[in-house]
């Protein structure tokens, strides 16, 4: 069973941080004996060190048997990592049963464990039942002497004014306590220990009432995994991160030192299931940095890579603050570390340790590790640019940098990246003649597909160092070479008004408008797709031809360029669709909308029904039928200039009334000799009669064409001014609303539906 259950640790497709296989095998351990279950146990420990539900299960079976002993070492490794009240409940239970015996130096014990614990976990919100149990234990300590009563009592009355300090679930009834004992003691006493002590309970109170509303967010069961981006897991993130908030804000006004223990505190429960999340890794150390602690910062960075190992990013910021206070030997440390483990996969590591030899140990440091990098196979050349650059701007010295750029040449002539950083650096030398030299050299040996970037950057070179004739010169040569790249080399080359704006605008300035900008950018897209082939859609018979607008209509659908005006959704960021979320979206609506916007009976707002009042019933029609959008929207703008600027389709009665009939009556009806479907003559008159009806509606259908575009007019003024959507439209999480023009047969297009970005 347990090889079995071994197996499983590792879940599906061998993911060590399978929670649902994780979860399988403590069940099973709990049915094994402990000297079985134990090995179980370790290994997901090893995988889940902050399981403080897992821990507790461990500690426990060897309770059972027990094997104190062996409960101390598992409670030594456990418990300042796992700061649950429940798992150190379980530890002063222990403590409690293995002193039970031993006198008074069992019941000394017990007090330091109580103190132990609550030092740790006393700022928790459900630490009350701890505070009173160790009040309660405190009160049932024997005593001899009136002084060790007093002391007592003292000890007492310290541990009540801490507990109702603390924003916890019990705070309440503490304070009846701490009332009840000190009037027991001293009713003249208890008055001004009472009224002294009430406005911070009060404090406390109010502050609970508060985290509360933070605490009941988070998911005390879950397991501490990898960053998957899963939306539950960033919901706890942002919990987390609330709450975090919440107490750096002291809102019960306490001393920095309890206030900082308490945001201490929190941050460790925070890493319990965050836990290998480099952000609040980070956060954490930073915080300590503000507060001045360092060394505590270099520890939790520490920490940090123990939990994520080979998390570069924050190597990088644990090398940083360690030089920040000067502990260079520890940076260099960490430096050291990232150049083992990442030396064959990216420059990076040795750009980053050049720089810091430089800033710690001087020029000839750097110089010295760079010569020995520059010789590794993987070196690539980023190394190259990086230290030429440090040469240039840092150490002042232009012929060490350019001897490095020459140097590098030799081997990255092939790489654009390289070509085009070495002519920056000689413009900034002023020295033009050796940067077009560099150009031509270049290109005489890149391949076309890759020499784009280099010829709009000599283009470019030309319009700030050159003069017009050699301006133009690069510009035509450029279009030469990259129409080799075309499928239309002869529109490549020719020469556009755009060719005029690219050359003529400087930074954020343009020579025209946006408008005619977007224009330009249109008509040259439609002119090299201008030559291409419109394919023809497939017929059944040339009774089902459309008429030459629906076509022209078609194909400039297609032809169509998309608009730079669609804000087009971010596919890397989208989620799971879960319908339960419909549910909390709706309400959400109906919060924002108020009572003005009460849906009616009919499903849609008052003021949709109003609106639908005043539009043609073809409209209404169109309208009621248009489907939920519960996605990413068109751009209402776009596509209704799309509709209106259309030729919108007519077809002829007799055509549209013998094509609809032919195509659902080819399969049984058969073909004549010259195509033409044929029917039995009962068929003949039946057709001849919805003939003459279709006539009829066609003739209604037209007039109501008519006003389409003034109906579209009054809505969209209507939606911009109130941000609704209408009939099945819903409202995006923008405010804006939408339309879904799909689904066949509607007024605008009759049969035949186009679509638009």
């Amino acid at each position: 069973m347990k090889n079995s259950g071994g197996g499983a640790a590792h879940g599906d497709g061998g993911d060590i941080y399978n929670v649902r296989a994780a979860e399988i095998l403590a069940n099973e351990a709990l049915l094994l004996p402990i000297n079985e279950a134990a090995p179980i146990y370790e290994n997901l420990l090893a995988t889940f060190p902050t399981a403080a539900k897992y821990w507790k299960q461990y500690v426990e079976a060897y309770m059972a048997t027990n094997n104190d002993e062996a409960a101390k070492q598992i409670f030594s490794r456990c418990l300042l990592n796992c700061l649950h009240i429940s798992l150190w409940r379980c530890y002063i239970n222990f403590i409690r049963r293995i002193n039970d015996k031993r006198g008074s130096e069992g019941l000394d014990e017990t007090k330091k464990a109580f103190d132990f614990m609550l030092n740790y976990v006393g700022n928790d919100a459900a630490s009350g039942p701890v505070w009173m149990e160790y009040i309660n234990f405190l009160k049932s300590m024997p005593v001899v002497t009136p002084h060790e009563e007093s002391h007592r009592m003292t000890t007492v009355r310290k541990v009540y004014q801490k507990a109702i300090l603390v924003p916890t679930n019990h705070v309440e009834q503490l304070w009846k306590d701490y009332e009840n004992f000190e009037n027991s003691v001293s009713r003249t006493l208890a008055k001004g220990l009472l009224s002294e002590y009430q406005p911070k309970f009060n404090s406390a109170k109010a502050v609970y009432r508060e985290r509360k509303k933070y605490i009941d967010d988070i998911d005390w069961n879950v397991l501490a995994t990898p960053p998957t981006g899963s939306y539950k897991e960033e919901q706890q993130c942002m919990a987390w991160k609330r709450l975090l908030v919440f107490e750096k804000g002291n809102p019960q006004r306490i001393d920095a030192t309890t206030a900082n223990r308490r945001i201490t505190f929190t941050y460790e429960q925070c890493l319990m299931y965050l836990y290998h999340h480099p952000d609040i890794w980070y956060d954490y150390a930073m915080w300590h940095v503000k507060n001045g602690s360092m060394d505590s910062a270099s520890k939790i960075f520490q920490r940090a890579l123990k939990a994520i190992h080979d998390s570069e990013v924050l190597k990088y910021a644990f090398a940083e603050m360690e030089e920040s206070r000067g502990a260079i030997q520890t940076a260099k440390t960490v430096y050291e570390s990232l150049l083992g483990e990442n030396a064959s996969e990216t420059s990076l590591a040795n750009i980053q340790f050049i720089r810091f030899l430089r800033r710690t140990e001087g020029t000839e440091a750097a110089r010295k590790y760079f010569l020995d990098a520059r010789k590794s196979p993987s070196c690539t050349y980023h190394l190259y640019v990086a230290y030429a650059t440090m040469a240039f701007c840092v150490d002042k010295d232009a012929k060490v940098a350019q001897s490095v750029f020459e140097a590098g040449l030799k081997r990255f002539m092939h790489e654009p990246g390289y070509i085009l950083e070495y002519t920056d650096f000689l413009c900034r030398l002023n020295d033009d003649r050796n940067v077009r030299a560099l150009f031509e050299r270049a290109l005489s040996l890149l391949p076309p597909e890759e020499s784009t970037e280099v010829w709009r950057r000599f283009a470019q070179f030309e319009q700030n160092y050159g003069d017009l004739s050699s301006m133009l010169k690069v510009e035509q040569r450029r279009k030469e070479a990259l129409s080799r790249t075309s499928e239309d080399a002869l529109s490549a080359s020719e020469n556009t008004l755009h060719d005029i704006v690219s050359r003529y605008s400087y930074m954020d300035l343009w020579p025209c408008s946006s408008k005619e900008l977007d224009y330009l950018a249109r008509q040259e897209w439609l002119a090299k797709n201008i030559v291409k082939k419109v394919e023809k859609p497939a017929m059944l018979n040339s009774g089902s031809m459309l008429d030459k607008g629906a076509a022209g209509f078609s194909a400039s659908a297609r032809l169509l360029p998309q608009s730079a005006k669609v804000v087009r959704p971010e596919t890397s960021q989208m989620v799971i669709y879960d319908p339960r979320q419909m549910k909390e979206w709706e309400i959400t609506v109906d919060s924002w909308a108020g009572p003005e916007f009460a849906a009616t009976s009919s499903g849609y707002t008052k003021e949709v029904e109003a609106t639908l009042k005043v539009l043609s019933p073809s409209m209404v029609s169109f309208i009621k039928n248009l489907p939920a959008i519960e996605g990413p929207s068109p751009d209402i703008d776009v596509v209704l200039s799309v509709l209106l600027q259309s030729t919108l389709p007519v077809a002829q009665s007799a055509g549209k009334a013998g094509g609809v009939s032919e195509l659902s009556g080819v399969g049984k009806t058969g073909l004549n000799q010259n195509g033409s479907v044929h029917r039995p003559p009962r068929e003949r008159r039946k057709d001849v009669e919805r003939q003459g009806a279709q006539e009829e509606e066609d003739a209604s259908a037209v007039q109501s064409r008519a006003a389409v575009p003034r109906d579209i007019f009054r809505l969209r003024q209507i939606q911009r001014s109130r941000g609704l959507g209408v009939g099945g439209a819903a409202v995006s999480q923008s405010g804006s609303s939408a339309f879904s023009f799909s689904g066949g047969g509607s007024a605008f297009s009759g049969d035949h539906s186009a679509s638009t970005d």
